[in-house]
């Protein structure tokens, strides 16, 4: 994979991140974005020009400026399934009128977007089994069991699934999720809990509650840890 792309792909990342942070969203409307976008629409949308032939000018060129109206149309999407009170696609313009310098996108542009990223996603934007519901599941009952559970950081947590989106490589752990959130779990637990804390069987706890093999979950939890701490060292 080219320099070029993999600093595009790191470039959106931290568009999506910093929009969903300035929109004052909640988690949930940002990792089920980033799903839609990272998992499913940047994979697909290849294989949609290449079948269906298309020729919307959002798609060609596809081009970064398009890519980032793409996000914030992920980011909509999702506001829109996980919001009591969704974003209007006129806040949306107004604010991606701010953060997308290149080009200037009209209300009818955000509108004709969300169609083509639907149509590209064959209409699949359910979000329930993504890897932040199951993590956030799993944190909530360990905090149950456990009385390290109150020193678990989950900022922590979420500060790691941010950084396995930068690269194509680690984003593929998103691909089994139940996996991904148990072992970033455990790797939570290794970094912010204090090491003469270490009393609560947690390998086996999250074998038995996610039915995960301890092995699968130590191999995942030592390439989260060298991800996070060589590539983005403290």
């Amino acid at each position: 994979m080219s320099t070029e792309i993999v600093q595009l792909r790191r470039r959106l990342v931290e568009f999506l991140i910093y929009s969903s942070t300035q929109l004052e969203l909640p988690p949930i409307v940002k990792y089920s974005a980033l799903s839609l976008f990272f998992d499913r629409f940047r994979p697909s949308v290849v294989r949609f020009l290449q079948k269906k032939k298309a020729e919307h000018w959002l798609l060609q060129p596809l081009t970064e400026s398009n890519l980032q109206l793409f996000v914030l149309v992920s980011i909509w999407i999702s506001c829109k399934m996980h919001c009591t009170r969704g974003l209007s696609v006129h806040s949306l313009k107004s604010f991606g009128d701010k953060v997308i310098t290149e080009q200037l996108f009209m209300v009818r542009d955000f509108v004709d977007a969300e169609l083509v990223f639907l149509r590209v996603l064959k209409f699949d934007i359910g979000t329930l089994n993504i890897a932040y519901t199951l993590l956030e599941d799993l944190f909530i009952q360990f905090k149950e069991v456990a009385k390290v559970g109150e020193l678990l950081n989950f900022e922590a947590c979420m500060d790691m699934m941010d950084l396995l989106y930068e690269k194509e490589e680690t984003s593929l752990l998103y691909q089994s999720t139940k996996s991904l959130a148990a072992s970033i779990l455990v790797s939570s637990y290794i970094i912010t809990v204090p090491k003469q804390l270490y009393e609560f069987p947690i390998l086996p706890w999250v074998k038995m509650v996610t039915n995960k093999e301890e092995k699968e979950v130590v191999e995942l939890v030592g390439y989260i840890l060298a991800h996070v701490l060589y590539s983005h060292p403290s």
